[in-house]
């Protein structure tokens, strides 16, 4: 393979252990001196002390201004006040401490103070679930937690729950008396920012020895069923991360360096950004932060002009969705010039031309105000989390002027598996190679048909190297059961494609067997049936009574609205999504994808819900990352699951 070396022989149930060809003399190894987060900041201090660092916006009489900005200098200051003010609590090196909030700069201030001291820190947030924040401070002990404003009153309601624990509130911003008074009820001391930073004695504190081993983090996950489980993170794995990473951009000929702009609205709380904003730390580049309101996340995007954008798949389809809509209802002259600058510079990108190459004159006419509806100096989008279908990422590729990069990975692996090569079309709908610090292999999973040691090599992808994580906090058991002879079992099901790259194509547990015996790859099917534009997402069900399957779709309102609108039926979003001509029409279009993608009769969907509602995290239907829960789908859409397959039954009885 083309990307990748063998370093191990297959065995009977596995396929070869494969690592980056670039890495075929040994894993990337971090520079001397970079042991620990703190290292990473303090180094960027002594190099970029005048670089901007840190950027938000002030909002004025219900304005917002420009970005304003702390230095790396300044940024340090800050920290060292921080530290030593929480030197002066019971918080000792290794013990732990909660950061909760949306991202601001208060929240990176905290935990590089955290970093300093060598306390661990523990990001705290409540779309795990109700009782999330307080079973993490209670499972972890935390001691002391810095908190947003507006979280504030949140937490102090559960702190009779935690109060064996929690000792100090630090808020991003004031305190009132309502919140001093009830704090003391609880046995509580808390702070406003400004309270805490006083502290005359923060000069009189030697700062700790940190070493690779220590654990700087615990960051707790979700998964799609049962309480969070505690990832720790050493400081080895995190570095390991950001110095892949950084290997990757520069092979691909976009290096980071000081001159990029970061947008900063992906949780902290999740690997994917902290590994982001910690390489930016280490290039000593801006990190600019949103309002904390997705409605205004376009308007801090043009403020802000970022180079590099982090994104989730929902945020692209998002875009996608309001871009392609936009299209096909200009002009016919705009509509024809798009749609042929598209098929060129595609072409030419498909026969390897890079794409600032391919068509210059197209990216000024055309494809200039897309680059501009995102900040107009975008050069690199990096997303995860989730599956894109093709046709996404094919248009992001084309229209955006930028490279466009899939990241794979998981917390466990401290972030990133492996990442496609942006100029290489043959990695459309990949997550390309492995990266530079582990080795990859595959294990036959007999139940799904997947054969590691097939012509086309398929099963559960197994990692090891040197970012993994550290165990489960307190749960050896969970830690037992996916760290197997040192190798991590993702649960992920993976199909080599012949360059070396990686195609993610099912989840092992997200399978079913219908009644006539053939089992169904749900997530593998839901990839396939994402594609119409009317369909924002889709999961599907089968039950193993019945030998077919249903789906529970939530429609894209703007693309569906507009179809009802040329079909001549009117009504509000609900109304339209209870329509019968409209479950028609959207079914006709699954129909006529499984017959494309030449799927076998049962893989059919035969019956479909339309919820105007989106799944979410409020109604505990998917996980922070956007995975769907599907225990909880099936609780929650049972009563509209037993309807489509009772109106089945029915029409099957009429036809019989």
């Amino acid at each position: 393979m083309k990307y990748l070396v063998e370093v191990e022989k297959a065995t009977e149930t596995a396929g070869p252990a494969y690592r980056n060809a670039l890495a075929e003399n040994g894993h990337l190894q971090p520079p001397p001196g970079l042991n620990s987060c703190w290292d990473i900041f303090s180094s960027s201090v002594e190099k970029y002390p005048n670089n901007p660092m840190l950027g938000h916006r002030r909002v004025v009489d219900g304005e917002a201004s420009e970005y304003a900005w702390m230095t790396y200098k300044e940024v340090y200051d800050v920290v060292m006040k921080l530290a030593g003010s929480i030197s002066t609590t019971r918080v000792k090196q290794g013990e732990r401490c909660g950061i909760y909030g949306v991202n601001c700069p208060e929240w990176i201030i905290s935990l590089e103070a955290c970093n300093a001291l060598g306390v661990c820190t523990v990001p705290l947030y409540d779309s795990l679930g109700a009782g999330a924040v307080e079973f993490i401070i209670c499972h972890a002990e935390i001691q002391i937690a810095f908190v947003e404003e507006k979280k504030i009153k949140e937490l102090l309601k559960m702190c009779h729950g935690t109060s064996k624990y929690l000792k100090t509130i630090v808020s991003f911003g004031v305190v009132t008396s309502d919140h001093k008074e009830e704090a003391k009820t609880l046995g509580l001391s808390i702070f406003s920012w400004e309270e805490f930073l006083i502290n005359d004695g923060y000069y009189d504190f030697d700062l700790p020895e940190k070493k690779k081993s220590d654990i700087c983090t615990i960051l707790y996950t979700s998964g799609t069923t049962g309480e969070p489980k505690g990832v720790m993170i050493p400081n080895e794995s995190l570095i390991a991360n950001i110095l892949s990473t950084d290997f990757v951009m520069k092979y691909v000929g976009e290096a980071f360096d000081q001159d990029d702009i970061y947008m900063s609205y992906l949780p902290l709380a999740h690997i994917f950004d902290r590994v982001f904003e910690e390489s930016f730390i280490y290039h000593g580049s801006k990190i600019g932060y949103w309002q904390g309101d997705p409605k205004l996340l376009v308007d801090d995007i043009a403020a802000l002009r970022p180079t590099i954008l982090c994104v989730v798949p929902r945020v692209l389809d998002k875009i996608y969705s309001g871009l392609t809509f936009k299209i096909s209802s200009s002009g016919i002259l705009k509509k024809t010039l798009f749609n042929t600058a598209y098929k060129l510079k595609l072409a030419r990108m498909h026969k390897g031309t890079k794409h600032e190459k391919a068509t210059p004159i197209f990216d000024k006419l055309v494809f200039n105000k897309v680059k501009e509806g995102l900040g107009g100096h975008l050069r690199v989008i990096v997303f995860a989390g989730a599956p894109l279908a093709m046709s996404v990422e094919e248009f992001f590729r084309v229209a955006t002027c930028a490279y466009v990069v899939q990241v794979y990975g998981l917390t466990e692996i401290c972030g990133g598996i492996s990442v496609s090569i942006p100029n290489e079309f043959s990695m459309l709908g990949t997550v390309g190679p492995p990266i530079q610090n582990i080795d990859v292999r595959l294990e036959s999973v007999p139940e799904m048909g997947c054969d590691a040691l097939s012509r086309t090599p398929r099963g559960e992808i197994c990692v090891r190297g040197s970012f993994m994580f550290s165990g489960y906090y307190k749960r050896d058991d969970l830690t037992r059961e996916v760290l197997i002879d040192e190798w991590f079992h993702t649960g992920d099901i993976g199909e080599w494609i012949p360059d070396g790259s990686l195609k993610i194509i099912d989840r092992k547990k997200n399978i079913f067997k219908l009644s006539q015996g053939e089992y169904v790859a749900a997530e593998n099917l839901e990839n396939m049936y994402n594609a119409p534009p009317e369909i924002d997402s889709i999961w599907i069900y089968g039950n193993s009574f019945e030998s077919f399957l249903v789906a529970i779709i939530n429609p894209n309102q703007q693309a569906l609205e507009h179809w009802a609108q040329q079909n001549g039926i009117c009504g509000s979003f609900a109304e339209i999504c209870e329509n019968s001509r409209v479950k028609e029409h959207i079914l006709s279009e699954l129909t006529k994808i499984a017959r494309e993608m030449k799927l076998r009769g049962f893989e059919f969907i035969k019956a479909i819900h339309l919820d105007p509602i989106p799944f979410d995290m409020e109604r505990d239907l998917i996980t922070p990352t956007f995975k769907k829960k599907r225990p909880q789908m099936l609780k929650h859409y049972q009563g509209a699951i037993d309807a489509l397959y009772m109106c089945q039954a029915t029409q099957h009885h009429r036809v019989a």
